[in-house]
């Protein structure tokens, strides 16, 4: 059994920041990353960070500059820095961890989402 929980997310005026944390829990094998993604009403899914085992980063484009990923190994728990905040910013925030199984295997863990909204 595992727990993915996220939390963090709320109302932020634009400028502002926020930061959100997803832990984990349960039998989790290793972990090859973690990553936010977020999803705006009437709008795909999209990646907005991740960050993989050899601690490599990756970024929207939307995001390079404003948010920062980063992690908790002994917690296994992610964060999301998220500064000068944007009201095309909003979104609910989804939090995922791929963990291995096997040498060939992985898994997607998804948490259960935190609402981002950035307005005035």
């Amino acid at each position: 059994q595992v727990q993915v929980v996220e939390s963090g997310g709320g109302l932020v005026q634009p400028g502002g920041s926020l930061r959100l944390s997803c832990a984990a829990s349960g039998n989790i094998f290793n972990i090859n990353s973690m990553a936010w993604y977020r999803q705006a009403p009437g709008k795909e899914r999209e990646l907005v960070a991740i960050i993989f085992s050899s601690n490599t980063t990756n970024y929207a484009d939307s995001a390079k500059g404003r948010f920062t990923i980063f992690r908790d190994n002994a917690k296994k728990t992610v964060y999301l820095q998220m500064n000068s905040l944007k009201p095309e910013d909003t979104a609910v925030y989804y939090c995922n961890i791929r963990d291995r199984i096997w040498a060939t295997s992985t898994r997607d863990l998804w948490g259960q989402g935190t609402q981002v909204t950035v307005s005035s």
